[in-house]
């Protein structure tokens, strides 16, 4: 596949561009057919392990994260339909799947084989890059059977999730005792407000009002009993209530789903940009650096970086318009990809890795495990070299329902994206530097809604029309 059929972005370091079209590139390796082993674009998106071809739910939901820009050369709800087609009869998904034989893997830290419950954010973002409401409709059911089966099996009488840890993939974090998981129990929330968004998208207010309801019970429940004033952070729960002592990545989800306040979640924030927690060189380890556990060879999920939780948290950064630290946090991530790919010790050979140390180059280090980091993990690794790049480092929010593109720019710099496809439109959106000043060159198949909010300074929303035009800055 010839990486020009991708969308091709502009960035003044090339080496971001360079990685950006690697990763599109490298993605056909990874398109597998269970039943031949062959690589083809009709497969499914696998990482094979000892020749085994296993579906992961958290690696489908996440990769359909960045595969909505392959301008459909790869079908970014492909995975996703794979787990809707196993739901048994309770509503069940489980997490891990062997697509040789369909059956479901499940082992004895995780009997239920409950994964983070996210697909409703994956179909809410599907959704606004595709417009295509109809799926919404289909998948409704599924969705609303599946949460049906969580709420029976998982949810105590104090309105929270109990589930094993070991369903968030953290798989060595230091939770022991932990009965109630805080990234559960947000991933939950997260879920039920996008049901609620899914049934406005279907004009179904009792479906919207149902999951709104338990939005807001979550909300509740998970500020009073895991919210720690003292540590300025959200701690997992013991059987009896009571907190863990571990501040771990998965303390932040409740950002992804807007649970604070504004004081508290700039208290929560603080913690990204301080050195003796989640402020390493390398943002944003897998364990706060001040716990004993910390480990600088990274140890698994002991303090190593991986693209996934950064994904998350940068995500849970837009929510309270944190676009400066988001953006600066993503670049500073992606130069230590970059590093580990081409490293300044050239006796080394670079590739992408899993996960990466947090407090200086190179990939993670698990004594336990050789074979920790996989490398080329393109499922999660994606998120950062594609997704992370074009909505936080180059700053562009896509919506097709509504017709509108975001563009949020931090600094002048020659910089957009050329010819992505929304649905049966070509969109360009290139800033330049003229004789005339600085200028927004745009191409579009359709008229559409064009935010341009510039240094925090600039901002304006105004009609594109179809064909070619441009704007002056200065004018605006």
């Amino acid at each position: 596949m010839n990486k020009h059929d991708f969308p091709k972005i502009h960035f003044y370091d090339q080496d971001f561009v360079d990685i950006y079209n690697k990763t599109w590139n490298w993605l056909a390796d990874y398109w597998i057919s269970p039943e031949t082993g062959e690589v083809t674009s009709d497969g499914y998106f696998i990482y094979p392990v000892d020749g085994k071809f296993i579906l992961d739910q958290s690696e489908s939901i996440f990769s359909s994260f960045f595969l909505v820009y392959s301008n459909r050369n790869y079908p970014a709800n492909k995975n996703l339909d794979y787990f809707y087609a196993q739901q048994e009869e309770s509503g069940a998904i489980r997490w891990k799947y062997d697509t040789a034989t369909d059956k479901a893997l499940v082992d004895s830290q995780n009997p239920e084989g409950i994964g983070l419950p996210l697909f409703a954010w994956a179909e809410y973002n599907l959704y606004h890059k595709s417009a295509n409401k109809r799926r919404v409709k289909e998948v409704m059911p599924i969705l609303c059977k599946y949460m049906e089966w969580i709420d029976h099996t998982f949810r105590k009488e104090n309105g929270l999730y109990s589930v094993p840890p070991a369903c968030s993939t953290m798989f060595n974090a230091p939770r022991d005792g932990a009965f109630y998981p805080v990234d559960f129990n947000s991933c939950m929330a997260i879920n039920a407000a996008h049901m609620s968004a899914l049934g406005d998208i279907l004009n179904d207010k009792d479906l919207s009002f149902q999951y709104k309801k338990l939005y807001f019970s979550l909300k509740t429940r998970i500020n009073g009993l895991m919210w720690n004033s003292e540590t300025g952070f959200y701690h997992d729960l013991k059987e009896d209530e009571q907190q863990l002592p571990q501040k771990t990545i998965a303390g932040f989800w409740p950002l992804l789903a807007e649970l604070p306040n504004a004081d508290r979640a700039e208290i929560l924030i603080q913690h990204l940009s301080n050195p003796k927690t989640f402020g390493t060189d390398h943002p944003f380890p897998s364990l706060s650096a001040d716990d004993p556990q910390f480990s600088e060879n990274g140890e698994g999920y002991k303090g190593s970086v991986f693209p996934t939780f950064n994904f998350m948290v940068i995500k849970g950064l837009e929510k309270y318009q944190c676009y400066d630290l988001a953006r600066e946090c993503t670049i500073r991530h992606l130069y230590y990809i970059l590093e580990g790919l081409s490293p300044v010790d050239t006796s080394k050979k670079g590739d992408l890795y899993e996960a990466y140390l947090p407090t200086k180059e190179g990939p993670a280090i698990m004594s336990s495990m050789p074979q920790f980091p996989r490398k080329r993990f393109l499922h999660f690794l994606g998120l950062s070299t594609i997704a992370l790049m074009i909505e936080n480092v180059i700053g562009l929010n896509i919506s097709l329902p509504r017709k509108t593109v975001d563009w949020v720019i931090p600094n002048l710099e020659i910089m957009g994206i050329e010819k992505l496809s929304l649905k049966r439109n070509l969109i360009t959106i290139l800033s330049n530097k003229s004789n005339r000043g600085w200028e927004i060159q745009m191409e579009s198949e359709k008229l559409y809604y064009f935010t341009i909010n510039i240094l925090n300074q600039k901002k304006k929303t105004l009609p594109i029309p179809s064909g070619r035009c441009s704007m002056l800055i200065d004018k605006l």
